[in-house]
């Protein structure tokens, strides 16, 4: 367990570093990326997070199931669902505001624009520490049978962090646009990336106390990635013309995330 432990905390360390190296741009640039990059940016992490989804996440959610003697679809599947319901009801429930958008979702709030803003990002991010925790805890399961599980969560660690600069500086530099000092809007968007260690070792604290649960809580993390590349990433990498530019970000961000689950796993 501690080992387990270790592993996420430096792997979800890394990825929360990558989100504060990103919010750090809001000290080098004075204006948010256009909209072609910002596209090609949200379709780069769907990208990676549907390829994590089914490498990282769901396969050995299977493999684990079937070493146990349970049907492989069955924990994956509800797991999955469970993942996409847990995050329905967060984005239901969670006030928050998207960058670019006006008006805010989840239940009526007198938030500041600026702290819904936050927030949108903050919630998408509990999924990837869920993903990358769950990840370093397999590998220091499998670390006695080789180091092939420790370069699949690394590959997993490296891909969630390279998605996670664009996405830091995708929030602090809106937030400057705001009216935020430049200190502040890197400070919250180097903040929206802390849930991602705590959720990282939270899940495996759990996952770790109740070892069954692992195909479950693998697949889970899958559903709530799944979730917001669908409902958000998705739709706001294909607004407006030219869309092609989120759809080669997507293409872009599947392709390397996939060369480094096989190539290092």
């Amino acid at each position: 367990m501690q080992t387990a432990l270790l592993y996420a905390a430096a792997g979800t360390g890394f990825t929360f570093l990558m989100t504060t190296l990103g919010s750090s741009l809001v000290f080098f640039f004075r204006k948010q990326a256009g909209h072609n990059i910002q596209r090609i940016f949200l379709g780069f992490a769907a990208g990676v997070m549907i390829a994590a989804s089914v490498w990282s996440l769901l396969m050995p959610a299977i493999e684990q199931a079937e070493e146990s003697g349970i049907p492989g679809w069955l924990p994956a599947a509800g797991g999955l669902v469970l993942g996409v319901a847990f995050l329905m009801l967060m984005d239901s429930l969670l006030p928050h505001l998207h960058p670019g958008a006006s008006e805010p979702e989840g239940v009526p709030s007198s938030w500041r624009r600026t702290t819904l803003m936050v927030l949108a990002v903050t919630l998408h991010n509990i999924p990837e520490g869920m993903a990358v925790g769950l990840s370093f805890a397999l590998a220091a399961q499998a670390s006695q049978g080789g180091t092939a599980a420790l370069s699949a969560a690394a590959a997993l660690a490296l891909g969630i962090g390279i998605q996670n600069f664009p996405e830091g500086a995708a929030i602090s530099l809106p937030l400057r646009q705001e009216g935020m000092s430049r200190g502040r809007a890197f400070l919250y968007g180097s903040l929206s990336g802390i849930v991602e260690p705590i959720f990282g070792i939270l899940i495996v604290l759990i996952a770790g106390s109740i070892q069954p649960l692992m195909p479950w809580m693998l697949s889970f993390a899958a559903g709530a990635m799944l979730y917001v590349v669908v409902e958000e990433l998705i739709p706001e990498a294909h607004l407006g013309e030219h869309s092609n530019t989120g759809t080669l970000g997507v293409m872009a961000g599947f392709l390397i995330m996939m060369i480094l689950d096989v190539a290092l796993g």
